[in-house]
């Protein structure tokens, strides 16, 4: 690795994270945020599901790793919510299945990793379902991915959160706050739009700055790497 070593602030789940560096996304836009002040750590897995995640949890997360991450922010639910194939393939997971394996999730990243690592849980955000038919064929569409799946899913994992006492951030009321949010927020129908990924990012960001975590994870709170002025 290179140094100084800074605060890691860890992006894990689906491909809305691992999309987030693209189309200006959330992702890059936090790794903008926070230049001098933490490392934005891409952990995304496109189709992924909460299944698939608890599968490798310790692989991504090493209970024995040197450095733990100051930030985990996980999402997933989008591929969860989605229609069961008749195969019995696909995404879909059950939502008791979902709000167990989102349990466990929290559980281990609570317990085994760093005292000092905090934890943020994005809920399923809406979808704009014509886009979707417009802009996927063949299986994924079949599937069927509903703005009324979505919002259920995204009512568990809020739940869980209450329950559990961790952050959460309702992307699925958040979104639609903005009129036009099913033409401007997204860029195929599930994925977000540069429009979305701002209003990620101040959800993320109005959660960190009421946090009263010590120490702060705000941006504006964080030391700037190399703050003082330069002799040149």
């Amino acid at each position: 690795m290179v140094g100084p070593e800074r605060p890691q602030f860890v992006l894990f789940g689906s491909s809305i994270v691992q999309f987030s560096f693209s189309n200006g996304g959330w992702g890059a836009s936090l790794a903008d945020l926070y230049a001098r002040k933490a490392d934005i750590i891409l952990r995304g897995y496109s189709r992924w599901n909460s299944r698939r995640a608890l599968e490798v949890l310790e692989k991504v997360f090493p209970k024995d790793a040197a450095t733990q991450p100051s930030l985990v922010i996980v999402y997933f639910g989008g591929n969860d919510s989605m229609r069961a194939h008749p195969s019995g393939l696909g995404p879909q997971v059950p939502l008791p299945e979902y709000i167990e394996n989102m349990r466990k999730i929290a559980i281990y990243l609570k317990q085994s990793l760093s005292n000092c690592t905090r934890v943020i849980f994005l809920s399923a955000p809406p979808v704009n379902e014509e886009k979707i038919r417009e802009s996927f064929s063949g299986q994924f569409r079949d599937l069927g991915r509903t703005n009324e799946a979505c919002r259920v899913y995204s009512v568990a994992c809020l739940e869980l959160c209450r329950e559990m006492n961790i952050k959460a951030v309702d992307l699925w009321t958040a979104i639609q706050k903005r009129d036009d949010w099913a033409a401007a927020c997204f860029t195929d129908g599930v994925h977000f739009s540069s429009e979305g990924s701002k209003i990620v990012v101040e959800e993320i960001s109005r959660v960190l700055k009421e946090a009263d975590w010590e120490p702060s994870l705000y941006w504006e709170s964080m030391p700037t790497e190399f703050g003082e002025d330069s002799p040149c």
